[in-house]
């Protein structure tokens, strides 16, 4: 009998197909996998993942997205960026933006297994992350935007720093400005006013690498400036490149400023993203892409207060003990052990950017997160792609979240945008980086 071996361009085909709408489709409401309480139906494993990835369009000269509050307005602090990833604001209300990608793999790197359906699903993922606006290159720069006269456009725009690898998170901790880069966290001089770096970037610690399935890392630093907390993305989606490539990932570790001396300080965080210390109570707080391929029910992503030394059960259970079975071989003394998130934003919403809002934005919106929803491709139908904001009292959330930026995807569902870092600028106005439409929009009290 002749044996017949599946070449790449028959796993490129089948890509396609799966492409084409393979999976199924939610059969509970939105609002099912919101709050405190979410609703965690039976995984729905289908032998291919659900795919419904939003093409990557772009905007107009004219085009932007809307703001979903009345007395808000919209405009374009700077367009034509380079795949802005983040913002963050300095203390004169310049404005420092991340134009970044994900780095090379190393030579040699493998994401997922040898089989043929791994083989077919990597190649899937690369074509959707080519239709979703991901596969562009790095342009490994920092960029500064100051809006000298204040009427809310940048003027001015310099390259503050570049040849960095993949940034993304900033922080300043006094004359000091540390960044997040893919490998490695850095640091550069940094005097008031400067509009480019003047050293070159020094090396504080070495951050978990490798085949960087998730390369995001962000940087956030506590009250006193003593501490920095950085936040690294696991390696696969389940585990399913082994281990040994999850050391020291799906977690965020506490680094000294002064020495670079670092330790873990939680885990079991699949993807954290945005971090932010809450006002009040001054507690640690992360937004998390949860887990995919078990339905477009499940898992919610997630807000979540940080606590010391927690394990929040990735990849062995999720929502605290609840066992994904698809996780070899399994590890009940740790599924024990974790700790359920505090709050629930919907199943796929890929929440990425954090601020904590304050009383300069009106009343409604002055206690509260607002959070930049990537928007899902594993769920049928779409979610996220816009900005929401969750109400606080008492330092926890206190209702659902509130529509804030919106009309990301067109008529066609089609992504003119995709919403990433948000941060609010010297006035209060929220600023939001937005990747695919290469632009920081800021939205702003006015009609």
């Amino acid at each position: 009998m002749a044996r017949y071996r599946t070449t790449l361009p028959l796993a490129a085909c089948l890509a396609a197909l799966l492409l084409a709408g393979c999976g199924e489709t939610a059969r509970l409401p939105f609002e099912a996998g919101v709050g405190t309480r979410p609703e965690l139906p039976p995984p729905n494993k289908t032998m291919f993942p659900t795919v419904n990835v939003a093409a990557a369009t772009g905007w107009t000269d004219t085009q932007g997205p809307a703001a979903a509050q009345p007395g808000f307005k919209v405009a374009a602090l700077a367009r034509n960026l380079d795949h802005p990833r983040w913002v963050y604001t300095l203390p004169n209300g310049d404005v420092l933006v991340a134009e970044s990608n994900k780095p090379p793999k190393p030579e040699g790197a493998k994401d997922g297994g040898d089989g043929i359906f791994d083989r077919i699903k990597g190649k899937a993922a690369s074509i959707i992350m080519k239709r979703a606006g991901a596969e562009v290159s790095s342009a490994n720069r920092i960029t500064l935007l100051r809006d000298a006269d204040g009427d809310g456009v940048a003027e001015v725009r310099t390259v503050f720093l570049q040849g960095l690898m993949s940034p993304f998170g900033m922080a300043l901790v006094g004359n000091e400005l540390f960044i997040a880069n893919a490998d490695a966290l850095v640091k550069v001089p940094y005097t008031e006013g400067q509009t480019t770096a003047s050293a070159a970037p020094v090396k504080v610690t070495d951050l978990p690498a490798g085949i960087n399935h998730h390369w995001t890392k962000n940087v956030v630093a506590n009250e006193d400036g003593s501490k920095l907390y950085v936040s690294v993305g696991s390696n696969s989606n389940i585990g399913e490149n082994g281990l040994p490539a999850e050391e020291g990932r799906a977690a965020i570790w506490e680094v000294d400023t002064k020495t670079g001396t670092k330790r873990l300080f939680a885990s079991g965080l699949r993807n954290p993203n945005g971090m932010r210390f809450e006002p009040e109570t001054k507690v640690l707080w992360t937004v998390v892409n949860e887990r995919d391929e078990i339905g477009s029910d499940l898992v919610p992503d997630y807000l979540t207060s940080v606590k010391d030394g927690a394990f929040y059960g990735w990849p062995w259970s999720y929502w605290g003990g609840i066992v994904d079975v698809r996780v070899q071989p399994q590890r009940p003394d740790l599924v024990a052990k974790a700790i359920a998130p505090d709050f629930a934003l919907g199943t796929h919403v890929a929440p990425l950017g954090l601020v904590f809002s304050d009383k300069r934005m009106p009343a409604e919106f002055a206690n509260g997160a607002f959070i930049g929803e990537h928007g899902s491709w594993n769920r049928k139908p779409k979610s996220g792609y816009k900005v929401v904001y969750v109400p606080f009292i008492g330092g926890q959330p206190s209702g659902p979240p509130k529509d804030f930026l919106v009309g990301f995807l067109d008529a066609d569902e089609k992504a003119m945008g995709r919403p990433v870092g948000v941060a609010l600028d010297k006035s209060g106005a929220l600023l939001v980086a937005d990747d695919v439409g290469n632009a920081v929009w800021r939205v702003s009290r006015g009609k």
